[in-house]
């Protein structure tokens, strides 16, 4: 059995380093030859929430060969017909892509590679890339989670390889409703992914900010809207049904829903957006990929997203350099929860 993981920054890394560590020969694809050359010369360090340092298989796309049975991939959605269709000769016959993507990126890959060939992943956990060869993990251990479903046509044992290989790392519950896994994630990357990259925070400055709570629990009711309408039935997140708890009609729901956001992200508070660390790093970010999805979406079915359009708008100033990522931007959406 081959495998890469195709685009190990943060999320690669960690994923990779516990793989390894655990057993699997697993290769680790990244275009930064800093990054390859440090995890290759001192190994994978994951600090955060756990410390330690695993000797890992790192390489450069262009050193690539044979073909594979399980390609992870983890690089932004905004490369994806170039990489999969790059990634594609490199498959088996019955070989499959993993797509841990943010978003709904499993029929763009499935596009290319075949319905066939396409598992969609959700990553429950949050990781940053501190300098090469060093991710720092952001989410308590006893957090960590996959949601894992996969499209018409890939073969059981497939599935059960890639389950296999997740479980290195961490549990992987198995969806049936894997579109609804991807809109649960897409409402928790909107609103705290989107939110914290607004006022260039973490999560924990969403969810413990009194007036970014208030922005962040009508963000959290429109994707909710967007996606019912749209036909999506919302996952529980690790085992928790966000739609019941986040979801409101009166204003005393929304009160409860904006009390409990702070409990339900205690955990996962030290997250930092892979938008906002983009944008430090002076790469363009996904916002079309995450709000900008929940816009897109928001057009087709008729329901309006004033609350994720005016995110998509902040964020693509900060990201051309008009703004700065810091708190005060969050006033620009006060008029919103009026």
């Amino acid at each position: 059995m081959k495998c890469a993981i195709y685009g190990a920054g943060s999320l690669g890394t960690v994923l990779g380093a516990y793989m390894t560590k655990n057993g699997v020969d697993v290769e680790l694809v990244n275009r930064n030859k800093a990054h390859v050359a440090a995890l290759n010369e001192k190994g994978a360090h994951i600090r955060g929430t756990v410390d330690f340092t695993q000797k890992v298989n790192a390489i450069t796309p262009d050193k690539m060969e044979g073909k594979y049975d399980v390609i992870f991939l983890m690089t932004k959605q905004l490369f994806n017909d170039e990489v999969v269709t790059f990634l594609k000769p490199f498959l088996t016959d019955d070989g499959v892509i993993v797509t841990l993507q943010n978003g709904i990126p499993e029929p763009g890959v499935a596009a290319i590679v075949g319905q066939s060939h396409t598992l969609g992943c959700v990553v429950e956990w949050g990781a940053s890339l501190d300098e090469p060869g060093v991710c720092t993990l952001t989410s308590e251990p006893d957090s960590l989670s996959f949601h894992m479903g996969k499209m018409e046509g890939v073969p059981d044992k497939q599935a059960a390889l890639v389950k296999e290989l997740l479980e290195k790392m961490c549990p992987v519950h198995m969806e049936e409703n894997l579109i609804g896994a991807r809109w649960s994630k897409l409402l928790i990357n909107a609103t705290f992914s989107g939110l914290g990259t607004v006022v260039g925070g973490n999560f924990g400055s969403v969810s413990e900010d009194k007036l970014v709570r208030q922005v962040a629990i009508r963000c959290m009711k429109e994707c909710v809207d967007v996606g019912q309408a749209a036909g999506a039935t919302f996952a529980p997140v690790q085992g928790k049904d966000i739609t019941k708890l986040f979801y409101y009609r009166t204003g005393l729901k929304r009160a409860f829903g904006t009390a409990l956001l702070p409990v339900a992200m205690k955990k996962h508070r030290e997250i930092v957006p892979s938008m906002l660390q983009d944008i430090r790093n002076g790469k363009p970010c996904e916002v079309d990929a995450i709000n900008g999805v929940v816009c897109e979406w928001g057009r087709k079915v008729g329901i309006p997203t004033p609350i994720n359009d005016r995110i998509v708008a902040i964020i693509k100033k900060e990201q051309s350099g008009e703004l700065p990522c810091e708190y005060k931007n969050i006033e620009m959406m006060r008029d919103l929860i009026r």
